[in-house]
């Protein structure tokens, strides 16, 4: 099925998936794009409040779009995002944890000036393994109406 922004309802939710976070991704990603040493630096983040190596929240934010993007958004009429709202880090993510995605819409509403399309606002949630919230984030996306991008 490909998703239009006729087929979002508001409180409608969406599975996107698992993926498993391994040591060595933490530190490939930490050392490119966050190179802080919670996320590169085993001994000095064993002397932290974390007590071991944690994924940057940016890293965190990356995966769940991967699996939003193979679960929903490679599969709809989205066209960009306009932005994100809010993005909250609420637990560190370790080494082996497995990370769950999931989001429901918020809002939908069609433009304005561009009747070809619309937005949708909704809310991702990361839970780990142990169903522990690890981020959520709030955004929006854009996607074509069902009647123009037939």
């Amino acid at each position: 099925m490909v998703y239009s922004f006729e087929d979002m309802t508001v409180g409608q939710n969406f599975e996107c998936g698992e993926y498993a976070v391994t040591r060595e991704e933490i530190l490939e990603f930490a050392e490119k794009y966050d190179p802080q040493p919670i996320h590169v630096n085993e001994a000095a983040a064993a002397k932290t409040m974390y007590g071991s190596l944690i994924a940057s929240g940016w890293h965190t934010c990356g995966i769940a779009m991967r699996l939003m993007c193979d679960s929903f958004l490679n599969q709809s009429t989205g066209i960009g995002s306009p932005g994100i709202d809010e993005i909250r880090f609420l637990r560190p993510v370790r080494p082996g944890d497995v990370l769950r995605v999931s989001f429901d819409v918020l809002e939908t509403a069609p433009s304005r000036s561009k009747p070809d399309r619309g937005t949708i606002k909704h809310k991702a949630f990361v839970m780990n393994q142990k169903d522990e919230m690890v981020l959520t984030m709030v955004a929006m996306t854009m996607m074509r109406r069902r009647q123009i991008s037939d």
